[in-house]
């Protein structure tokens, strides 16, 4: 297996709450962001047409984008580009799709001899109340599945919460990254937060049975873990920032989001377990453990 000539850190340098500092700052801003948002907007991060209900509509038409919201009674919440030709997906909060479909049909120009509404989907509010519900039970189940199974691998306090807590801040930080830039939460984007889970335990854990359950000095373990660990996200993350583009580049919004929040819940994965993770474990194998 190839390796990123990942240099060895000199943790010497600084503290433990130094290290910690950082990742624990981020952390806070985060969750400053979402209750933030939760009492301004009553949710913390925008919520998609699969968890607040709506109609989506795509459409062929020679009408420009930005004239395609003249068309409806309602004002849409979005109009994006499919990739194909005079193609175009527009969302809007309302479910009435009958009424919608009429007025696109109405109000705008035929792209030669096809239909005007290609597609109809719509989803009412109590579906996506109930949706929404669903998909933060499952989060919920995954994240506690995971920490159980975490504590049961090492059944010791520390180590285990020092995973614990990198995974719940590798959550927390892409949550307030989608509202900042205003990316819906989705039935993909939520596939998106549990993948970021598995992804977060994997290099804590990796990291935490290089030095607790493997020889050698505490640094040099570290340092062997690193370069596994490093490679592997770093790989991720290229390879995520590489769909997120080309997803763009071809109107795929779905994926692009998926894209780019992984590309962030990584790098905060990297922060998190080598500073934030790396400060707990050294503070317990140098200071927790008494003999």
């Amino acid at each position: 297996m190839a390796y990123f000539d990942v240099p060895e850190i000199e943790y010497t340098r600084y503290s433990n709450r130094q290290l910690a500092a950082v990742p624990l700052a981020v952390l806070a801003v985060a969750l400053l962001v979402l209750s933030g948002s939760f009492l301004v907007y009553g949710t913390p991060v925008p919520l998609g047409m699969d968890f607040a209900g709506g109609t989506e509509l795509t459409v062929q038409t020679t009408t420009p984008a930005d004239d395609i919201p003249a068309a409806f009674d309602e004002e849409p919440e979005s109009v994006t580009g499919t990739g194909s030709e005079n193609q175009y997906i527009v969302q809007f909060s309302s479910a009435d799709s009958q009424a919608l479909s009429d007025q696109a049909q109405e109000g705008l120009e035929s792209d030669g001899d096809s239909e005007i509404v290609q597609a109809v989907s719509s989803t009412s509010a109590s579906f996506g109340q109930q949706s929404q519900q669903t998909a933060m039970l499952g989060v919920a189940i995954a994240f506690v599945g995971m920490s159980a199974i975490v504590f049961l691998l090492f059944r010791t306090f520390v180590p285990s919460i020092a995973v614990v807590i990198s995974a719940f801040s590798d959550l927390v930080i892409p949550l307030a990254f989608m509202r900042l830039a205003g990316i819906p939460l989705s039935l993909g984007t939520v596939a998106g937060l549990l993948m970021l889970i598995g992804y977060s335990v994997d290099s804590d854990i990796l990291l935490n049975n290089h030095i607790l359950r493997r020889s050698g000095d505490f640094y040099e373990s570290t340092h062997r873990a690193m370069r596994t660990g490093v490679t592997m996200t770093i790989t991720s993350m290229a390879a995520m920032l590489v769909m997120a583009v080309s997803a763009y580049i071809f109107g795929i919004g779905l994926l692009a989001s998926i894209g780019i929040i992984l590309f962030v819940g990584l790098a905060a994965d990297l922060m998190n377990t080598y500073m934030l993770n790396l400060s707990l474990l050294r503070w317990y194998k140098f200071e927790g453990i008494r003999s």
